[in-house]
C-alpha cells in the first residue's frame, strides 16, 4: 500500500506547462516519501559520502546498497518474480547495464525525469549534450570516462622502463609476480581480459594468464594489498582512487599507461546512472537522479571513485592528469554499448575457452 501511495503521489502532483511537475513539487514529495534506495559500487568512500552529502542537501535518507554487479543482479531478479520492488535508482557498470538492467527492462525512461536545468542543459557537457548510451537513448546516462587502469605497479621491485610494451609483461623474471582481476567472471576482470585479446590475440592471453602464474583474485583489496606489499608487485584489476591514495600517503606505486602495442582504454567504471521501474520512491529517485547529474553529484562521484567526469564544469585538478581523456588521442571504448553486447562478448567466450583448456593441462 505504501509504494501505491507514493506512485500516485507523483502522478497528481501539479503539473506545469511542459506537462511536468515542478522541481518544488517533487522535491515535496520526496521528502514526504522520506528516503531514497540505491544501488552503487562497493567502495568505502561511495557508501559514506553519498548518504552523507544527499541528506545534507535534501533531507531525505540514502539506503545504499554496494555490492558486485552479480550479486545485486541475482537478489533483484529474485525479488522482482516474487513481485517485490526495493530499488529506486542505480549506479553500474556497461555490463550489468546492457545485460541485466536494460535487458530484463529493470529500468524506466531516464531522459523524461532529468529535469534540473543544469543537468538538460548540454553546454555542460564535454560532448554537448547527455552522454546516453543505450540503444532507445534514454535509459542509461553515462557520467564518468576515464583512461582505464589497467596496470599498476609498485615502483619499488619494478621499475617503469621496464614494461614498455604489453609483450614485456611476459619476461620470465615476472613470473608469479603478477596479480590480476579474475578473467573468468562478467565484470572488469573479464573486460580487461577480452581488452588484450582484441589487440594482442589469442597467445598473449594463455601465456599471460597461464604460463605467467598470476594471482588472480575477485576482491580489488586484495588486489591493492599486493601491489602495496610488493607480493605481487604488477596489477591488472586494482582501484585507481585506492592506488592514488595509497600513492598520496607516500606508497612507491603508480598507474602504468603508454604501452606501445597497446591503445589505451577507456571506460566509465560504475558510472552509469538509471531509474528502476516501479520505484519504490519515485520522488526521491528523481531528486536523486537529477542530484547525481549535476554538478555537485558528478563532482562527489568524479572525487570518490577517481574518475574523469563527462561534464565540463568540474574541476578535475584533484585527478592524476593521466586518467583525463586527451583531445587527439584515439582511445579504446572498454564501455561502448555495441562492443559491449557483441564483440567483448565474443572475445570473452573466446578467453574463457583458451584459459578452460590452458587449465585442463
Amino acid at each position: 500500500m505504501k509504494t501505491t501511495f507514493a506512485f500516485l503521489f507523483f502522478v497528481l502532483l501539479p503539473l506545469t506547462a511542459a506537462g511536468q511537475p515542478s522541481w518544488d513539487d517533487v522535491l515535496a514529495a520526496a521528502k514526504a516519501e522520506g528516503k531514497v534506495v540505491v544501488v552503487g559500487p562497493p567502495t568505502a568512500e561511495m557508501r559514506q559520502r553519498v548518504p552523507a552529502t544527499f541528506k545534507a542537501r535534501y533531507g531525505i535518507t540514502v539506503e545504499y546498497l554496494g555490492g558486485r554487479s552479480s550479486d545485486v543482479a541475482a537478489r533483484l531478479r529474485a525479488e522482482r518474480n516474487a513481485g517485490i520492488y526495493s530499488v529506486d535508482a542505480v549506479l553500474s557498470g556497461i555490463d550489468s547495464m546492457s545485460s541485466f538492467f536494460y535487458k530484463e527492462k529493470m529500468l524506466d525512461p531516464l531522459r523524461p525525469v532529468l529535469m534540473l536545468p543544469e543537468v538538460i542543459d548540454g553546454s555542460k557537457w564535454k560532448s554537448g549534450r547527455l552522454w546516453f548510451v543505450d540503444p532507445d537513448d534514454k535509459y542509461v546516462l553515462r557520467i564518468a570516462n576515464s583512461v582505464s587502469n589497467l596496470f599498476h605497479i609498485n615502483t619499488d621491485f619494478v621499475k617503469p622502463d621496464e614494461l614498455v610494451s604489453a609483450r614485456d609483461l611476459l619476461a620470465p623474471k615476472w613470473k608469479g609476480l603478477i596479480a590480476v582481476e579474475d578473467p573468468m567472471v562478467t565484470g572488469s576482470g573479464s573486460n580487461h581480459a577480452a581488452h588484450l585479446y582484441l589487440q594482442l590475440g589469442p597467445d598473449f592471453i594463455k601465456k599471460f594468464y597461464i604460463d605467467q602464474k598470476p594471482m588472480i583474485s575477485r576482491d580489488n583489496r586484495v588486489l591493492t594489498d599486493a601491489l602495496l606489499r610488493g607480493t605481487h608487485p604488477i596489477v591488472l584489476g586494482a582501484e585507481d582512487s585506492d592506488v592514488d591514495t595509497m600513492a598520496k600517503e607516500g606508497a612507491r606505486v603508480k598507474l602504468l599507461q603508454g604501452f606501445s602495442d597497446l591503445q589505451p582504454p577507456v571506460s566509465s567504471g560504475y558510472g552509469h546512472l538509471g531509474i528502476m521501474h516501479n520505484a519504490p520512491h519515485p520522488n526521491a529517485a528523481t531528486v536523486f537522479v537529477n542530484w547525481m547529474a549535476s554538478k555537485e553529484g558528478a563532482e562527489l562521484y568524479s572525487r570518490a571513485r577517481g574518475s574523469a567526469s563527462t561534464r565540463n564544469d568540474i574541476d578535475q585538478s584533484f585527478l592524476p592528469p593521466e586518467v583525463i581523456p586527451r583531445d587527439g588521442v584515439k582511445y579504446f571504448d572498454n564501455h561502448d554499448w555495441q562492443y559491449t553486447v557483441t564483440k567483448k562478448e565474443e572475445a570473452r567466450q573466446a578467453v574463457w575457452k583458451i584459459l578452460a583448456d590452458g587449465l585442463r593441462r
